[in-house]
């Protein structure tokens, strides 16, 4: 029995594979060992992932491998993960790898190309099929994260407020939020994870695409990601894969960024659960 895990901040998405099939699928809270200790990971995993699955008549003892992959996990973080999964299923081999291998081994497979994360944040890397062998840091949505959510958003509500974009888009996306001026720069500067506020705005951005100014946006901003980290790879022959909301619901926007760079379209995923899914069964 094989347990896949797809871990972000949030949420963590389960998947039980036996016999070359899905045989659960569960949801837990996120584990993020940079916010949590051993201890609170081990609740929730015993709690909210060991109970359910034996409820469903899998008993921990017989897991037999266990491969985790952690939004942001790095790799002095790993072991953590791995002695506390050891010590709930005691049986399983077990791997914790962070979301960027994750995204190249859901879209890329065996194969080599080159994996983006087009979310909230954003990253890429060159893969050869089994391992990241470069990588751009991505560096957060002030010094990077080009082509992300967050820096999207960023992009719009400055363009915003500073009258590049028509007033009625600027009236409609007040009315919309119920914010005012001042709560928005409150809320960018003042108030806790910002990043996260800035991509909500992708949410109205996508409403109102057939607008040229934000259709524009979202192109120039995908074209910067290209620009300032996948060209730095040099590997204009592979294709350019991409996983997350933003790139999936932009899809039109980004398959034009690419176009016009020159890349080589790739596989879109909103998630990478499934690709995961059939990269361990292949």
């Amino acid at each position: 029995m094989i347990l896949i895990a797809d871990s972000g901040s949030t949420k963590t998405h389960w998947a039980l594979l036996h016999e070359n099939k899905v045989r659960a699928e569960i949801r837990s809270q996120g584990i993020n060992p940079f916010f949590q200790d051993n201890e609170r990971i081990r609740q929730i995993v015993k709690m909210e992932l060991a109970y359910p699955l034996r409820s469903q008549g899998t008993e921990p003892e017989q897991l037999t491998e266990i491969h985790f992959y952690g939004a942001g996990l790095r790799d002095e973080m790993k072991g953590r993960v791995v002695d506390v999964l050891q010590r709930i299923f005691p049986n399983a081999a077990i791997e914790a790898q962070a979301d960027l291998l994750a995204a190249a081994r859901a879209l890329c497979g065996h194969d080599e190309g080159i994996a983006c994360i087009l979310g909230t944040g954003s990253n890429s890397g060159l893969y050869d099929g089994t391992h990241i062998v470069a990588n751009i840091p991505p560096l957060g949505y002030i010094l990077g994260d080009e082509g992300s959510g967050a820096v999207l958003g960023k992009l719009f509500l400055g363009s915003l407020l500073k009258g590049l974009i028509p007033n009625d888009v600027k009236e409609e996306y007040l009315s919309d939020t119920g914010e005012s001026v001042a709560d928005i720069i409150d809320k960018v500067y003042r108030q806790p994870l910002p990043n996260r506020y800035l991509a909500h705005a992708a949410k109205f951005i996508h409403r109102h695409i057939e607008r040229p100014e934000l259709h524009q946006l979202v192109v120039d901003n995908f074209r910067a990601f290209l620009q300032r980290n996948v060209a730095q790879y040099q590997r204009p022959d592979l294709a350019v894969n991409a996983v997350g909301s933003i790139a999936l619901y932009f899809k039109d926007q980004w398959h034009e960024a690419l176009d016009m760079e020159r890349l080589i379209p790739g596989t879109i995923l909103q998630a990478p659960i499934q690709g995961l899914v059939n990269y361990h069964l292949g």
